[in-house]
């Protein structure tokens, strides 16, 4: 079979809801990674099979991966598809491309994902009659029957909290961790290559260039996450500060056949080398990568311990903490740069963005292995196996 290695991998920088990228559209966001991350491998678009691309939220476009496809000038004979596994859609879209590869469909995929939690769109019920004088109402979004169990995603975390024996301390601390890796990785130029600034229409004919990830916070400390009410569940521990934020943003990967990547005299990132995903009670979905994870190691045949980095998608603190314990990693392998509560989770784009982060780490550090991990509104894990040559 062959080998499935990305060449190429970008992000944005990831704004506050209704902050700094609130104007920019979710497309626009998408189209600018696409066109970066194909622009730093030097090949001929033409040679593009796929763009495989996550959304979850901005409806006013149909089929994301094919507008972000043509926003970005690819050549019209691109096509593009659209992904939806919640959370977990990005890191889906890498899984999706790399299979592709691998079995001989394609060459060149183009996988990533955007969200604008900023612009994210609201849904009406269809009236019952044409001339129906009740008005429509809001569409209750759902990600599991109700036989089942739909909680916010907020409930999930308290739930996972409570069965965990969880303190409110240490979610703080969980937090503060994330925000103070962060803080000190963008000081010291972590971020910089893989980050794509965004140019934003400031108003009055002027511009604003983002280029920095916006919820980061260097003084975040216990003391002040404490001051923060519940915002799920009266007398809960789940908090504004130990959750991730509603944020804006994405991220692009090119993905090769390790045959084309050498035809084109550019070096792997890294080798994709596994992919599980699994089913878990949607009302504690936030344990997701517990059952993931454990699916990826028995196909690989590898242990915990032989995993050099993780990067877990920080939804929640409590979730985060109960997957470090349930799956037995090794805290100082866990999120080195900081994780979602500090940095956003741009949703259906975090994927890409974690993947950014992580092929990077592997290279500085001179690591061999990687497992890029999420738990999935609705009740799902995902998790995708990395490997540096």
């Amino acid at each position: 079979m062959r080998e499935a290695v990305i060449v190429s991998a970008v992000r944005t920088p990831v704004g506050r809801c209704r902050g700094s990228l609130a104007s920019v559209p979710a497309h626009v966001l998408g189209a600018a990674v696409v066109a970066e991350a194909v622009k730093r491998t030097g090949l001929d678009p033409e040679r593009i099979d796929d763009v495989i691309f996550a959304n979850l939220m901005n409806n006013e476009i149909n089929n994301m991966g094919r507008m972000v496809a043509l926003e970005a000038g690819l050549p019209i004979s691109v096509g593009g598809v659209t992904l939806d596994r919640q959370c977990a859609a990005s890191l889906n879209a890498l899984a999706y491309g790399a299979i592709q590869i691998m079995a001989g469909f394609a060459d060149v995929i183009v996988a990533g994902g955007a969200e604008s939690d900023s612009r994210r769109t609201y849904s009406l019920e269809k009236c019952d009659t044409a001339w129906s004088v009740t008005p429509p109402r809001w569409v209750d979004i759902h990600t599991s029957p109700d036989r089942i169990g739909n909680p916010s995603m907020g409930v999930t975390a308290e739930t996972v909290a409570a069965r965990y024996g969880l303190t409110r301390r240490e979610l703080d601390a969980f937090s503060v961790r994330s925000h103070v890796l962060a803080a000190a990785a963008w000081d010291a130029g972590r971020f910089d290559d893989e980050v794509v600034p965004i140019t934003v229409d400031a108003g009055k004919g002027r511009t604003v260039v983002v280029a920095r990830d916006e919820s980061v916070r260097a003084d975040c400390t216990v003391e002040t996450l404490a001051a923060l009410r519940p915002c799920f569940v009266e007398n809960g521990i789940v908090t504004p500060g130990n959750s991730s934020p509603m944020s804006d943003g994405g991220g692009a990967m090119v993905v090769t056949s390790r045959e084309t990547a050498q035809s084109l005299g550019l070096a792997p990132m890294a080798v994709f080398r596994g992919y599980a995903v699994a089913g878990v009670d949607p009302n504690v979905m936030g344990i997701g990568p517990v059952a993931a994870v454990a699916k990826l190691m028995r196909r690989t045949g590898l242990a915990v311990a032989d995993v050099d980095l993780w990067e877990l998608n920080e939804a929640f603190a409590s979730q985060s903490l109960a997957c470090i314990r349930d799956i037995g990693m090794d805290l100082d392998k866990v999120n080195p740069n900081g994780g979602a509560i500090a940095i956003g989770h741009p949703l259906a784009g975090s994927g890409a963005v974690l993947v950014a982060r992580t092929v990077r780490e592997m290279e500085r550090r001179d690591l061999h292995r990687a497992v890029v991990t999420f738990c999935v509104g609705g009740g799902q894990g995902v998790a995708v196996l990395l490997e540096r040559d």
